[in-house]
């Protein structure tokens, strides 16, 4: 018996596929105590968008600790934060003529999903949150709430209510006019389903099989929110930074969200950092 299966919790998962020890990495390959190497398609689960260790953005890091400059300051004003703000705006948001604030959520996206559904409930003071069928947006109750997949959301019972799923463009749904589905659910008294206080989705939906909404799609999603006073969330964890082309997956459609989700990759080295949009 190894140190792991002694000592460690049995929830576990991708490291019951790879048995092997890794022990380091650079760019696209890491390697294992047994001397083998392995191209690195997970990447972090989609955190290291310029690999392992990076050496530009690794002497960044470096020369950050040797100055001893600020590791954890909660929410204070930091020169770190302050840089990052700057740029931020400078090179992103204004370019893109986006007049977003920043919130800084904590360490993961779940977090800042969990910010968005927070906030979205609190301005506009309804609980319900139409999310849509094939989403994932993570495994913290509130985000495992608006994730589709059922296995996933076994792991919490009794929590995942306020939340309607409606169906996403793709398989026989491609044929199926969804957003004229979700106009008559709003619109027919007799429903059943209140209106929510958002709408979250994915331009790709990533975990759901790397289906891309079509663009007219979401601009009629951004219309129909307009409509009926629902504030637009679009989680971008997984396909922003760049992944899409466009720093912002949903640029490809010329619409502007209320709110926008950001993570994977936003640190640039793989730590923990999540962004909300506003």
């Amino acid at each position: 018996m190894n140190i792991f299966e002694k000592y460690e919790s049995n929830v576990r998962s991708y490291c019951r596929s790879f048995p092997d020890i890794f022990h380091r990495a650079k760019g696209s390959i890491v390697y294992a105590e047994s001397g083998r190497e392995y191209i690195d398609f997970f990447a972090g689960a989609g955190a290291l968008n310029y690999g392992h260790n990076h050496d530009y953005i690794k002497q960044k890091v470096i020369s950050y600790l040797d100055a001893d400059g600020i590791a954890h300051g909660l929410d204070m004003y930091t020169s770190a934060k302050e840089k990052f703000l700057a740029k931020f705006h400078e090179v992103i948001l204004s370019t893109k003529h986006l007049d977003y604030r920043i919130q800084f959520c904590g360490p993961t996206g779940t977090n800042a999903v969990e910010a968005a559904l927070k906030l979205a409930r609190k301005v506009k003071k309804r609980p319900g949150i139409f999310s849509f069928m094939g989403a994932y947006h993570g495994m913290t109750l509130g985000s495992l709430s608006i994730t589709a997949n059922t296995a996933i959301r076994a792991g919490a019972i009794g929590t995942l209510n306020s939340v309607t799923f409606m169906p996403y463009p793709y398989g026989f749904m491609e044929s199926f006019d969804t957003i004229k589905y979700i106009e008559s659910v709003l619109n027919d008294v007799s429903s059943g389903i209140e209106k929510p206080a958002a709408i979250i989705f994915e331009t790709v939906q990533a975990e759901g099989g790397v289906i891309v909404a079509p663009i007219e799609w979401v601009q009629r999603l951004r219309k129909l929110c307009d409509e009926h006073d629902i504030l637009l969330i679009c989680d971008d964890i997984q396909v922003g930074c760049g992944r899409t082309g466009s720093f912002f997956s949903f640029e490809r459609a010329s619409i502007v969200p209320d709110i926008v989700i950001l993570s994977k990759s936003i640190s640039g080295y793989g730590f923990p950092m999540s962004l909300l949009l506003t």
